[in-house]
């Protein structure tokens, strides 16, 4: 089957027609390393890491490029104790290991913007060439797109000229139009030397949309096959990497992706209501795979509503997820003491949903399904089919990167699993020679014991099997 993906430019699902067979180029909007990572950061990583997991599953070489945005205005602004660039690269190692911590994996190519400013110079001097593009009026360093020039400005987000706001990202004194975006902008006094380039125009810095569009070039050539971000960056972001891109003569982004927002108890997200939450807070509140679980399980373009409990992350929605994941976890577990799991393939039902557009809901339903089988299936006495269940479900697991025996979750390694089993299965051991010899006093004991400890034991017909409650 095809696969299909929302292509926000054509507001429709299409069919996903790579340029090259056998190959997908991704390129995702990375964060401007400003301040440390929040929940929404993460959800849109995730949800373009299952994006890549699900294209290389389908047999795709997939090259994936998520560029660091270093130099910025609020990157400036934010440097008060520190050089602007040390800030930058504390805050990128933030990142780094929130999406690590969260089971996303490295991109193929992950380029700073402050290393591609020849290629940002470049596209500057080939959209003046074209005809798109000037040097300030006022004779300042500053290069501004010329919106009124490119007839298709406004395409992506179905907007016309007229009913824009004006760019706010660069002082209008020396613009044609108001709504003209800085290309490159001209250094100011109170702005450290050091962040700021020698270019044509003069000593500056680059604005933030010609960043993505020079980056993307670099790495992915003239045309490529997915852009990715999050919903708010569709406008004047994307917009404007759209139009600078095309108006300059480049293919550029075959389809435009986009990911929703996550909401906090029904409201935005956002600064002025107080109501973020950081990276680290959703880390400390629950397991790491367990985030992970909550941020796939919706769909990649809704919006996530993040419930807490009288304030406290630790219920809610975590905690929901939490009991969710843990009951395919405790069905492996019971899975694999019965034997081992065989390899398996995706049910069709399950790859039948990826393929359309990636609707994780509708596939972890097909998860829960299969893990419900298993388990009737190990109840039953039926070892081979339930084991076959498992499989199944470990390999879809293994597609949306929530295996839980996957090295990511078990950063000091698995010596401490193991471990443990060996010493439950030595006192389960131990409460079957007990129950042999009518001694239930002192295999009531070896239970209680256990369940102290958090160890759930389950007393089957033939077999007594064990979890961590």
């Amino acid at each position: 089957m095809t696969v299909r993906i929302h292509d926000s430019r054509q507001q429709a699902v299409v069919d996903l027609r790579p340029l090259r067979d056998g190959a997908v180029s991704m390129y995702v909007c990375g964060p401007t390393v400003q301040s440390s990572p929040h929940v929404g950061h993460v959800r849109s990583a995730v949800a373009y890491d299952v994006w890549r997991r699900w294209l290389e599953h389908r047999g795709h070489r997939v090259t994936f490029v998520r560029n660091v945005t270093d130099i910025d205005d609020k990157v400036l602004v934010n440097a008060v104790d520190e050089p602007w660039w040390a800030l930058a690269y504390r805050v990128e190692q933030e990142f780094a290991a929130a999406y690590r911590a969260v089971g996303v994996l490295a991109p193929t190519y992950e380029p700073r913007a402050t290393a591609s400013i020849p290629e940002m110079h470049a596209l500057i001097a080939l959209l003046i060439e074209r005809g798109h593009a000037y040097p300030a009026l006022d004779g300042s360093a500053d290069v501004y797109f010329d919106v009124r020039s490119f007839a298709a400005y406004g395409a992506l987000t179905r907007q016309s000229i007229d009913a824009m706001e004006p760019a706010a990202d660069a002082d209008p004194r020396g613009k044609r139009d108001p709504r003209d975006f800085a290309l490159w902008k001209a250094r100011k006094d109170d702005e450290p030397a050091d962040a700021s380039w020698a270019s044509p125009w003069g000593e500056g810095r680059p604005g933030w949309h010609i960043e993505c569009s020079a980056m993307a070039r670099r790495y992915l050539g003239d045309a490529f096959d997915i852009h990715g971000g999050g919903l708010d960056l569709r406008f004047p972001h994307h917009e404007n990497e759209l139009a600078q891109s095309s108006a300059a003569g480049l293919g550029f982004a075959g389809v435009w992706s986009h990911n929703g927002l996550v909401h906090v108890d029904g409201e935005k997200m956002s600064k002025s209501l107080g109501n973020s939450i950081f990276a680290a807070d959703l880390l400390a509140a629950t397991r790491p795979i367990v985030v992970r679980y909550f941020l796939v399980a919706p769909h990649y373009r809704s919006t996530i509503d993040l419930r807490t409990a009288e304030g406290s992350l630790a219920g809610g929605s975590l905690a929901e997820a939490e009991a969710a994941f843990g009951r395919i976890e405790g069905m492996l577990e019971r899975a694999a003491r019965a034997g081992a799991l065989p390899d398996a393939a995706v049910p069709e039902a399950f790859a039948a949903a990826m393929d359309d557009d990636l609707s994780t809901p509708q596939a972890v339903a097909v998860l829960h399904d299969t893990t419900r089988a298993a388990n009737a299936a190990l109840d039953a006495g039926d070892a081979a089919s339930g084991l076959a269940r498992a499989g199944e479900a470990l390999a879809m697991l293994r597609v949306l990167g929530l295996d839980p025996a996957d090295a990511v979750w078990h950063p000091e390694g698995s010596a401490g699993a193991a471990a443990l089993e060996s010493l439950v299965e030595s006192l389960l051991a131990e409460r079957r020679e007990a129950r042999a010899a009518r001694d239930f006093a002192a295999s009531d004991r070896i239970r209680d014991a256990l369940a102290a400890a958090g160890i759930a034991v389950e007393d089957g017909k033939d077999t007594t099997t064990w979890s961590i409650a």
